[in-house]
Formats: structure tokens, C-alpha cells, sequence
């Protein structure tokens, strides 16, 4: 895995991101403890894990503390962004036409849309550059 995919975690490394995000913001020590229960982890490997995620941007380690450099939100947007990249030249509109004729959208689904379109477009024409 190279640098092009900064947010593909494997499922170890998920299920620690997610316990820095729950944890946060964590002592390095009291890290290496949850590690050690929760996935028996030696403290080595709790350091390795650490600075593969820390190189990626996701959390930092300074004196000892751990933080979230983005909330699971924006990682989560951040991943559906790689993943529209690798697959449909980074464009919404393709994947939702590839996803909409497998699965019927719902009312419900295609409304919300239609709204989070509205709200984009209502975004955009409140600039002061008109």
C-alpha cells in the first residue's frame, strides 16, 4: 500500500483508529495498555501501528499525546473520495449511475439527494463573488 491510498485501512488498523477515536485524546502509555487488552498487542506493535497512521495524517503523537489530526467523519469522506478516484475518475455523478442501476434508489434516498444538491447549490450562491 502505497501513499496514493492514505485512507485504506486494514482491519487491524481499523479497529485501532477506532479506538484512538474513541479514546482520544490518549496518552501513548495508556494507548499501549488498550492495545494490550483489547487486541493483545505488544507494545511495539501498538508504536508501529501508531506511526503508520500518524504518517498518513489521520493522528499525531506529540509528547506523548495522541490526537486526531481529522474526525472519523472526515476520514470517512476522505476514504469515499480515494475510493471515487480509483474508480470513477473521482466523479459522483458515475458511481451514482453504476450503484443506481444495481439497486433501485428509494423515494426516500432519491429526495435526500435532491436536497443535499439544493443545499450545495444555496451554498454556492451566497459568496460575495457575483
Amino acid at each position: 500500500r502505497g501513499i496514493m491510498e492514505p485512507y485504506r485501512l486494514g482491519e487491524m488498523e481499523q479497529k485501532f483508529a477506532d479506538l484512538i477515536w474513541e479514546k482520544e485524546p490518549v496518552s501513548s502509555g495508556e494507548l499501549t495498555r488498550l492495545c494490550e487488552k483489547a487486541f493483545s498487542w505488544k507494545r511495539s506493535t501498538t508504536y508501529t501501528m501508531l506511526k503508520r497512521l500518524c504518517l498518513r495524517g489521520i493522528f499525531s503523537n506529540e509528547q506523548g499525546v495522541v490526537r486526531a489530526q481529522m474526525t472519523k467523519e472526515e476520514f470517512l469522506a476522505a476514504q469515499g473520495e480515494q475510493f471515487l478516484d480509483e474508480h470513477f475518475d473521482g466523479s459522483l455523478p458515475k458511481f451514482l449511475a453504476a450503484f443506481s442501476h444495481r439497486k433501485r434508489l428509494s423515494e426516500k434516498e432519491v429526495a435526500e439527494l435532491k436536497k443535499l444538491i439544493e443545499e450545495y447549490e444555496e451554498g454556492e450562491n451566497d459568496g460575495t463573488d457575483s
